[in-house]
């Protein structure tokens, strides 16, 4: 059975312009065209279109998606157990804004708490899902990388590049574009590329996000560096890849 693009927008809640829009783009084609110039798709296009709205619910770019798509080594249910688990965090924090608002319902507004309001757990995960969809290649790089060390070799990159940071937490009370900071930036640009995959700055960029962005990440880097070394981090990322743009 194949659907015209009216009937798969009515099924998905992708709007007609999209989808004539994904199918320019190479991101879903239609599988056929009628004489008269129609759109159809069949289920496996419908099945493609799935895992689409999968990524987009962890907010990939398109181009990024059908990279990823057309990936030979594309994994549909890995996909799938992602954004299980995005729905499952996405749900525990509606649930806590629930119980928030009832008992603001309740009892009023007794204390400031915005806790509820806190999606650091779901952009994390986010996060984590693109460093192993978003990057292809890199993540490709890294695991054929990791699977040649020994667990005590990978300790140990993992200390030398703490280390880079608490670099960062002795000159954190500096500006973030001052040379110390920009070349503390490109050495831990160097190292991962060096050591796990080749870092562009453009994943250096989405790095130095990750850094900043709270959490375990922050947290780690600001137990080694001090308070304030993650956002300083990522700040000297954001100068060096500006003055390389130069």
């Amino acid at each position: 059975m194949r659907m015209t693009v009216k009937e798969v927008s009515e099924i998905s809640g992708v709007s007609i312009r999209a989808l004539h829009h994904y199918d320019h783009i190479g991101l879903l084609p239609a599988t056929q065209l009628t004489d008269a110039g129609y759109r159809l798709y069949d289920d496996t296009a419908l099945e493609r279109l799935q895992h689409i709205l999968l990524f987009r619910e962890l907010e990939f770019p398109l181009r990024e998606i059908k990279e990823i798509l057309d990936s030979p080594d594309f994994d549909s249910s890995r996909a799938l157990e992602q954004q299980i688990r995005l729905l499952e965090l996405r749900r525990e924090h509606l649930q806590n804004l629930i119980d928030l608002a009832r008992g603001i319902k309740a009892i009023g507004v007794k204390k400031m708490s915005f806790e509820a309001f806190d999606t650091k757990k779901i952009d994390e995960y986010a996060v984590q899902a693109k460093a192993s969809w978003g990057r292809t290649d890199a993540y490709k790089e890294y695991e054929e990388k990791a699977a040649g060390r020994s667990k005590e070799e990978n300790q140990k990159l993992g200390v030398e590049m703490m280390d880079i940071f608490r670099k960062f937490g002795e000159i954190r009370d500096r500006e973030p574009d001052s040379a110390e900071a920009i070349a503390l930036a490109k050495e831990l640009q160097e190292y991962i590329t060096e050591n796990f995959y080749a870092c562009t700055d453009e994943i250096l960029l989405s790095l130095g996000g990750m850094y900043a962005g709270g959490g375990d990440f922050t947290a780690n880097i600001d137990k080694v560096g001090g308070e304030g070394t993650a956002v300083f981090a990522h700040r000297a990322i954001e100068a060096l890849v500006a003055s390389q743009k130069k």
